[in-house]
């Protein structure tokens, strides 16, 4: 009964941050089945240590696991860096005449593409506070660095955003 409880509560508190978990997992791996790999390994440890997780917000906490076990199995070269497009389903796409579709993918591409060429220290917190919104306190726990320290690379990571994509529309223009 008590392994019962202990599923349903996974369930019910770490599960619905499963689309966050692979979102993190995605754009630091720059591939689909190793970001699955990613996501699949943490969930397994999350579950294992569920019991000493005592907070209420367990949204921080699994992506700090995926986090981890990212950093975990780059350092066990499981997982290479395989740069592939990342190909997001654009939603709310049916109301835009074609036009607009092609300029908005334009522009989708251009920011993935200036995202994955951000160093991963970077990438990471550009992800969790622009994509999942996390506050800065959150990514510091995630990240295990000091708040000064998510303030500067996010600081830095928007300066390089802005640097390449202004780079790139000189370049077309």
């Amino acid at each position: 009964m008590r392994n019962q409880n202990k599923i349903v509560r996974f369930e019910q508190c770490v599960l619905p941050h499963l689309d966050a978990a692979y979102n993190l997992a995605r754009w630091l791996t720059h591939n689909e089945q190793d970001a699955e790999d990613v996501v699949q390994e943490s969930y397994l440890r999350a579950f294992k240590f569920f019991d000493g997780f005592h907070s209420s917000d367990s949204r921080p906490w699994l992506l700090a696991i995926i986090r981890n076990t990212y950093y975990t199995l780059i350092q066990q070269k499981r997982v290479h860096d395989v740069s592939t497009p990342f190909d997001e389903e654009i939603h709310g796409l049916e109301s835009q005449n074609p036009e607009g579709l092609v300029l908005q993918n334009i522009e989708n591409q251009l920011l993935r593409e200036a995202i994955k060429e951000l160093p991963v220290e970077f990438r990471e917190v550009i992800v969790l506070r622009e994509l999942e919104g996390l506050s800065y306190k959150e990514i510091a726990d995630i990240a295990a660095v000091p708040l000064g320290t998510v303030m500067s690379r996010l600081a830095r990571a928007r300066k390089r955003l802005q640097h390449y994509l202004t780079q790139h529309m000189d370049k077309e223009s």
